[in-house]
């Protein structure tokens, strides 16, 4: 299993920053030897990928975002990290993409974001191992984040990515897939013409022609953490150890 963590992003939402905002510390952690520390944003996402059983971790980093390498190279999984870079900011489906060069035709691909903290810890073990499915959370401005349309049985209709009239209060927060679908999405999105940046519009031209993904409202608590707003509610509920509604992805 493979999971894949797209850390190229330029944090333009929280710059100046002297390092990148996936190593902003939020809360912390015990390491082998008892010692508490701080613990970088990404690894939450981290250790919800392993929980679910992913045995390699692909980040895709810019060419700034050195320092996240000797970070997780002291972590206790390093062993099954591995890195690519993504040269350019071309958009999340693009940086997504490049973990092809590592992915297993037999294996299943879990997807999240590192500015982000999410409960159920258990939340990628809670989607369907079959199809294209995503984690969705309810928050309180669905309009800046992509909002997820279903059927009564769970079927994806649509993703309207943030949109002015979102319909729903469900929003994807991660999804998996097994690895030939990944391979699917990038076909269609490299076909003339397209090259989507959100994966809401890429996932929308694969539904209207004949694809299927399924919704599972499973998520109970999100935070955004590449926003000064988000930061400080994680921040906060995690000291408190209380669920707090999630702070929107502007």
């Amino acid at each position: 299993m493979l999971g894949i963590v797209p850390a190229a992003g330029a944090a333009t939402r929280l710059q100046p920053l002297a390092f990148s905002k996936e190593m902003l510390p939020v809360g912390s952690v015990f390491d082998e030897h008892g010692v508490e520390r701080p613990k970088a944003v990404s690894e939450f996402l981290v250790e919800r990928m392993i929980h679910a059983g992913a045995d390699r971790v692909c980040f895709i980093l810019s060419p700034e975002k050195a320092d996240i390498i000797p970070y997780y190279a002291r972590h206790w999984a390093a062993r099954r990290f591995c890195y690519v870079v993504q040269e350019r900011p071309f958009g999340l489906c693009d940086a997504l993409f490049r973990a092809l060069h590592v992915m297993r035709d037999d294996e299943d691909v879990l997807i999240g974001l590192p500015d982000t903290i999410w409960f159920p810890v258990d939340g990628f073990s809670r989607l369907t191992t079959r199809a294209l499915s995503f984690l969705l959370f309810p928050v309180d401005d669905p309009d800046r984040f992509d909002a997820v349309l279903t059927e009564p049985d769970g079927q994806v209709r649509e993703i309207r990515v943030k949109s002015a009239q979102p319909d729903t209060n469900w929003v994807w927060g991660a999804f998996r897939m097994p690895a030939p679908l990944f391979r699917t999405l990038h076909a269609l999105w490299s076909e003339p013409g397209r090259g989507d940046e959100y994966v809401g519009t890429l996932v929308n031209a694969y539904l209207a022609r004949g694809g299927a993904a399924v919704g599972v409202r499973a998520g109970e608590q999100y935070y955004d953490v590449g926003t000064v707003d988000g930061y400080r509610a994680a921040i906060d509920a995690l000291r408190r150890g209380a669920p707090v509604r999630a702070a929107a992805r502007g």
